[in-house]
């Protein structure tokens, strides 16, 4: 593990904004423009509008609108944030929160069930099981609520009582829990195990504020069990914390050099984050997973170990986001999320997809457009790059700028896989093996539980999807909206018995890996699936690669 990063600020005039100190005044921060000019019709609008307009007007919603309209004159990325939601985007970075120790899930149409505990949590010390339902919070009925709304009812201050209400299986009344609120983590890496005996694999899904110590944790405990190679899967990680992703990349780096560097129109956001000397994995072959949903943080990550010819980067062109945003607090709380600099990768690229000021739709229309030539026809996408935009790597290989970070082996989606086929994806935006594993373990699950609760990695080994499981699966996927046979519509598209029988073997994995989660809480879906992930699959047959690469890095660079 490494020490603090070293910052380098740019040479800056620093300027202490502590007016009634330094006898600063407002028109004095602001001569030779006319803000103050504007600002003051923009009062005078507020207060007219307020005061005369033919019916009341509400302050506080013609402030908010006032803001965003100001946003939508920005980029993209600014936006704002209000009082109630800050505090739930608070607890997410932050890590932890006030809350009872509970994995649930809130169907529609259904009562929320309880999907696991946290070990060592107030609800699994007091005593509630994965499948009881939740039914009231302090005698507040949450039947038909959805999560978000149950969870604004449970998380509290630490160290607050909070009722919880809940109906379990074959228990004719209802059952109260008194529970004390405690301080819960929030963990921001999905999954962490072994691929096989030398290989590991990391899942990071955001960056938050307890992301490193995380990392940390699970490299450690890879390398007792054997880690040689680390997959490092970024896959739809949409990024937060810009400093925990540049200690995770640092932890791969070794010597000296950039990781990222940003640079705005206030001195104070020029910096540069560099290189510390060690880390947990300065030797090992690293390969990276990337796709269209990997952004920000993420990219800094993948880009920065593509630049120093650290990692191999697999998968599809990431987002392209490289604009940093700072939270500014207003008075009520809220916060606006405002674009204060743009971050450079080590070779100078900045990997910003272009914008118009205000066009926001025809951003995201446009930074899409060409997504599948750079998916599937990689060579003519990158011959239209003009020579303004190519750069040099440490080691002397061809990275570019304009439009997220292009992974040096582009991995199109397998039309082969059955995981693209029209009955599996039925079956997964329908959450039909969700359903079945849920409906599975509440009702017949008891002595199921008991047989493989205490038994992870057998079950992950040995398990299968027996004949009467399948049967049992179909029969509950029917009642949900699966056709076999008839007239296919748009509206209801039906499927043959051959097409069931011929995609049972994925169908099989994935409602394993269902029940997986229901059994061990949600990172026990990724060895089960990832066993079918194609991406991964392919991933691993580049070794060799990512194995020259980490030689490469070793060497001096010709920069």
């Amino acid at each position: 593990m490494k020490p603090s990063i070293k910052r380098f600020f740019l040479p800056t005039l620093i300027v202490f904004a502590l007016g009634t100190l330094l006898g600063l005044t407002v028109d004095g921060l602001f001569s030779g423009d006319d803000t103050v000019e504007q600002l003051q019709k923009l009062e005078d609008a507020y207060i007219l509008i307020n005061r005369q307009y033919v019916e009341n007007v509400d302050p506080a919603t013609m402030t908010e609108e006032a803001i965003l309209a100001m946003l939508k004159k920005l980029d993209p990325h600014s936006s704002y944030i209000d009082a109630q939601t800050m505090k739930k985007v608070g607890a997410e970075y932050q890590g932890v929160f006030g809350g009872i120790g509970i994995w649930f899930e809130s169907p529609i149409g259904d009562t929320s069930k309880v999907t696991s505990t946290i070990p060592d949590g107030p609800s699994e010390a007091a005593g509630l099981l994965p499948g009881d339902r939740l039914v009231a919070v302090d005698d507040t009925s949450i039947v038909g609520f959805g999560s978000l709304d149950i969870q604004d009812l449970i998380k509290g201050d630490i160290g607050t009582k909070v009722k919880i209400t809940v109906v379990r299986p074959r228990r004719k009344n209802s059952i109260d829990f008194m529970l004390t609120r405690a301080n819960i983590p929030l963990y921001s890496i999905d999954a962490g195990y072994m691929l096989d005996d030398v290989t590991g694999y990391i899942r990071i899904g955001r960056f938050a504020m307890t992301t490193h110590q995380e990392f940390v944790e699970h490299v450690q405990r890879l390398k007792k069990e054997g880690m040689k190679q680390l997959v490092l899967d970024l896959r739809g990680n949409p990024g937060g914390i810009k400093q925990t992703a540049v200690q995770i990349a640092d932890e791969m780096l070794d010597g000296e050099g950039v990781i990222v560097s940003t640079q705005g129109r206030v001195a104070r956001e020029n910096e540069i984050d560099q290189v510390t000397k060690g880390g947990l994995l300065i030797d090992e072959p690293i390969i990276i997973l990337v796709d269209e949903s990997t952004a920000s943080g993420s990219e800094i990550v993948a880009g920065a170990l593509q630049d120093h010819d650290r990692a191999l980067i697999v998968g599809r062109r990431t987002f392209g986001k490289g604009l940093v945003q700072r939270p500014f607090q207003m008075r009520d709380g809220s916060v606006i999320q405002m674009t204060v600099a743009r971050y450079y990768m080590p070779s100078g690229r900045l990997i910003q997809t272009p914008y118009d000021i205000g066009h926001f739709e025809d951003y995201y229309k446009d930074k899409f457009a060409d997504f599948e030539e750079a998916t599937y026809n990689p060579a003519k996408y990158l011959s239209e790059i003009p020579d303004s935009l190519h750069y040099k790597t440490l080691h002397g290989r061809d990275v570019f700028g304009g439009g997220g970070v292009m992974p040096d082996a582009v991995m199109a989606p397998d039309s082969t896989s059955a995981l693209v086929s029209p009955l599996v994806q039925f079956s997964l935006v329908r959450g039909l093996s969700f359903l079945y594993a849920s409906h599975f373990l509440d009702t017949d699950g008891l002595d199921f539980r008991a047989k493989w609760a205490s038994n992870r990695e057998q079950f992950f080994a040995s398990f299968q999807v027996d004949d009467a499981m399948w049967d049992q699966f179909v029969a509950h996927s029917k009642k949900n909206g699966l056709e076999i046979g008839g007239e296919s519509t748009d509206d209801k598209p039906t499927f043959t018995q051959s097409e069931l029988d011929m995609y049972r073997g994925t169908l099989s994995v994935i409602i394993k890996a269902r029940i997986a989660q229901r059994l061990y809480r949600s990172e026990a879906w990724y060895p089960v699936f990832n066993s079918i992930d194609p991406l991964l699959i392919s991933a691993q047959t580049m070794w060799k690669d990512a194995e020259s690469l980490a030689k490469l890095a070793k060497t001096p660079s010709i920069n």
